[in-house]
């Protein structure tokens, strides 16, 4: 009799600890990442006015540094219609004249509240739903992103985003040009999202999180203003207020692994980062002209979730981006290009170095920086690739850096998308 007691008590002991502990609908795990790829959104700018493309130093905005060139290729454009001169913008001063210019970087951290359906706090087996940047914060400045390391491209140590730049102006550059980013932490964030938005992936021992797959809308409702009246009520809009962004630095969120899904539907994920220009209109503090501030999102990323993707990967996939096409073909005249076809199968009309070496075989690029720690900053196309310029005029005749193996033959003209 006691026996049968002490059993049953056992048997409901052991069904309250597996009730506690059952998986929540919305709980993942590394498995549910298998067969999927990351990839990087091109972010919809709000239209703006980014000047002729005949201006040599730059747009006609109120914003970063940058300068105006022009290439000849047979192509089309994002009509159809047949297009023999195409324009680019590029941040920085032009290669020719030399010297370094300092672009200012604000970095701002953001963490996720991942909040129930009523926007209360949310625990699962007592550990809060709550995504911290902050480990991440210093490994992103120790990385090859904002500390110099050795490249082809140059005599003397520097960062990534400027060895690719030197690689594509080898020939056109004065030996002294260089672009270089100056990082400063700003004032964290936290992005609150509604139970629904988002899934979850719990680390070993049960805390928040080995990763969170968010709602793309859900997101970028999060980040950014509603309209161009710009409050604290938003990520991007909070940050302005504070004075941590302006029109003359590159402005980049930096998240915990955090990977978008569109559609609602989580199977549809998974983006990495995008980049793009929040634009506001002038007064007469500024001339008149519309600001642009120069954005990107990017996320940490451990090692194992996707092949080739570890640690700032999309973070350098998106400084290279904003590099090379600072104003996502906004104007319809920038950082358009003829179509193309990239050996990943991507297929495209616009200026994005980056996505058209993704998901290669050898995606990344490992350096080992002074703190001992390898990181992966991704390889990318260089400018002649698009420019369906035969041979390269670049450093070495490459087209992509800094691999010059990943990509080594142009694309076969394409079609309007490509024909598909």
């Amino acid at each position: 009799m006691k026996l049968r007691k002490a059993f049953t008590l056992m048997f409901l002991l052991g069904a309250t600890c597996s009730c506690l502990l059952a998986q929540a609908p919305d709980q993942v795990t590394k498995s549910s990442l298998a067969g999927k790829k990351i990839g990087h959104d091109r972010y919809s700018s709000q239209p703006g006015r980014n000047g002729q493309g005949h201006a040599r130093f730059g747009v006609d905005l109120d914003t970063l540094m940058n300068f105006n060139k022009h290439f000849k290729a047979d192509g089309v454009d994002q009509n159809g219609n047949p297009q023999h001169i195409w324009y680019t913008s590029t941040v920085g001063n032009p290669p020719e004249l030399g010297g370094t210019t300092i672009i200012d970087t604000s970095i701002i951290p953001v963490s996720l509240d991942l909040r129930d359906y009523d926007g209360s706090l949310r625990y699962v087996n007592g550990q809060r739903l709550f995504y911290d940047v902050t480990p991440f914060i210093a490994p992103v400045l120790a990385s090859p992103m904002y500390q110099t390391a050795s490249y082809s491209s140059s005599d003397l140590p520097t960062q990534f985003a400027d060895a690719v730049q030197r690689a594509e102006y080898y020939n056109q550059m004065r030996s002294d040009w260089h672009t270089l980013l100056a990082p400063s932490v700003k004032t964290a964030r936290v992005m609150q999202l509604i139970r629904g938005t988002y899934e979850f992936a719990l680390n070993d021992d049960g805390t928040c999180c080995a990763f969170v797959l968010v709602d793309d809308s859900a997101f970028y409702n999060a980040l950014f203003p509603a309209s161009a009246t710009v409050d604290g009520s938003s990520i991007f809009g909070a940050a302005q207020l504070a004075g941590d962004i302006t029109t003359k630095n590159i402005t980049s969120f930096l998240l915990p692994s955090a990977f978008l899904y569109c559609c609602g539907n989580p199977q549809y994920c998974c983006s990495g980062g995008s980049h793009g220009v929040w634009y506001e209109a002038g007064d007469s503090t500024n001339h008149n002209l519309t600001r642009g501030y120069v954005l990107h999102w990017s996320p940490w990323i451990p090692a194992g979730l996707f092949p080739g993707f570890q640690d700032v990967t999309s973070v350098s996939h998106e400084i290279a981006e904003i590099f090379n096409d600072p104003f996502t073909t906004d104007d319809g005249i920038h950082g358009i290009t003829p179509w193309w076809l990239a050996p990943n199968g991507n297929c495209g009309g616009w200026l994005e170095v980056g996505d058209v070496v993704e998901g290669l075989p050898q995606t990344s690029y490992p350096i080992t920086m002074p703190n001992g720690y390898t990181y992966h900053p991704q390889n990318v196309a260089l400018l002649q690739w698009f420019e369906l310029e035969s041979p390269s005029s670049t450093l070495g005749g490459a087209y992509s850096y800094p691999n010059t193996n990943v990509v080594t033959s142009l694309s076969a003209p394409q079609p309007l998308y490509c024909g598909q």
